[in-house]
């Protein structure tokens, strides 16, 4: 029997995936993990801003097959700038150079090709290497330092993989003629129900008596494949775990250095105001600038064009800091009328979630101690999948295709 351990959408893919018996369990009352949608006073909201970029046609028809695409989906070309210094920048930035006042597009384009900068060991150093210094510190620096709450010295050169958005001196020169979106996310579709319908897709695939929500992992005896959760405990012969890959660790009785292993911790803010706000364009808008404590703003109300203004909000957070919910929302609030996004509209309904962890801290010691854990779970058949179990950057696609994966082999092991 596998014992499945977290019902977000990895674990409930590999569960509709498995040919073996399988019980799933999820500590919070409800599956989702953090792709879930609140529906409240008339608004739609996720845990944060949740959209779906499909590359693989496979992995498209088994997330929505139980979707009805014409009907409750809705598929947009993404709009997206950098708000800086009251202009509006498009994405990427470093694509959009030419947008800049003319003194600092100067400095941005002399700086790229006299560059004296040598690539190091760092997210930092190879900035200031491929980009040179003032596109670096005018916003890569500045709004990566904001989402992953950290120096950006402490993070491996390739710490985004695939995701961060490179281009050459060609590419930039390029785009300032003729402008071309070639990110991994130019499109993005979402539910008209919220992303949870992502979610309620793939649960369709599967055996509901199979899944124990309110229900959580305490402790595990991987030599004798034990599990003891809060409410009994569980003989299995293999186990998935989706949790976050040091929790796993700890609970499995695996030393490890937990210092390795560190990510930032993201505050989130849906708000619903009494009427549309200023902002009518833009699906999201990223903020570089320190005079704002957000580092990224998404508009709802422009996904679903809806009359009301409808707001996520992310802050990021050093893993062990305090947040004061409250004089965060008040400070949000200010940052939103100063950036021009509101004036005057009233909040009418408001909810958060703090995520801990949400964005991992990605470094080549780590990686190496990642892998060697990883190999001391396998050979006790305990695998930890998914963006936090395998402790890693990636997208939902990619947890999907890595759930898909692991069951068809371990279904014909």
């Amino acid at each position: 029997m596998d014992l499945i351990v977290g019902a977000g959408i990895t674990g409930l893919s590999y569960a509709a995936a498995t040919s073996n018996d399988y019980l799933v369990i999820e500590k919070e009352p409800e599956i989702g993990g953090y792709c879930r949608t609140i529906l409240q006073d008339g608004f739609i909201w996720d845990y944060s801003g949740h959209f779906f970029h499909f590359r693989n046609k496979d992995i498209e028809r088994f997330v929505m097959d139980k979707m009805h695409k014409d009907r409750d989906i809705i598929t947009l070309k993404k709009m997206t700038q950098i708000r800086y210094k009251n202009m509006h920048i498009d994405y990427p930035f470093q694509k959009n150079i030419h947008q800049l006042d003319k003194a600092e597009f100067i400095d941005c384009l002399y700086d790229l090709f006299v560059n004296e900068y040598r690539e190091g060991t760092t997210f930092k150093s190879m900035l200031y290497a491929k980009f040179g210094k003032s596109i670096a510190e005018i916003f890569l620096i500045p709004y990566n330092e904001k989402l992953y709450a950290c120096d950006l010295d402490e993070l491996d050169p390739d710490a985004m993989g695939r995701f961060f958005p490179y281009a050459d001196k060609q590419e930039i020169i390029a785009n300032f003629k003729h402008a071309k979106e070639n990110s991994y996310n130019a499109t993005f579709e979402y539910p008209k129900g919220g992303a949870f319908e992502y979610v309620n897709s793939v649960f369709q695939r599967i055996d509901p008596k199979k899944v124990a929500t309110g229900e959580a992992l305490v402790e595990l005896d991987i030599a004798r494949k034990i599990a003891r959760t809060t409410r009994r405990s569980i003989k299995y012969d293999q186990l998935i775990s989706t949790i976050p890959l040091p929790k796993l660790l700890s609970l499995s009785g695996i030393e490890h250095d937990t210092h390795l292993y560190s990510s930032n911790k993201v505050l989130v803010f849906n708000l619903g105001f009494d009427r549309k706000g200023n902002e009518k364009r833009n699906h999201w808008l990223y903020f570089p600038e320190k005079k704002y404590i957000f580092y990224r703003v998404g508009f709802y109300d422009n996904i679903f064009n809806s009359d009301r203004l409808s707001a996520y909000v992310e802050i990021g957070f050093r893993q062990d800091a305090q947040i004061d919910i409250d004089a965060c929302l008040t400070r949000v609030l200010k940052d939103l009328e100063t950036a021009g996004i509101i004036s005057g509209q009233k909040l009418v309904s408001s909810h958060s979630v703090i995520m801990d962890p949400a964005y991992v801290h990605v470094t080549s010691a780590m990686e190496k101690d990642r892998a060697e854990k990883m190999k001391t779970l396998s050979s006790y058949d305990v695998y930890s999948i998914g963006r936090y179990g395998g402790w890693y950057y990636c997208s939902i696609e990619d947890n999907v295709a890595e759930a898909l994966s692991l069951a068809r082999r371990i279904s014909h092991e």
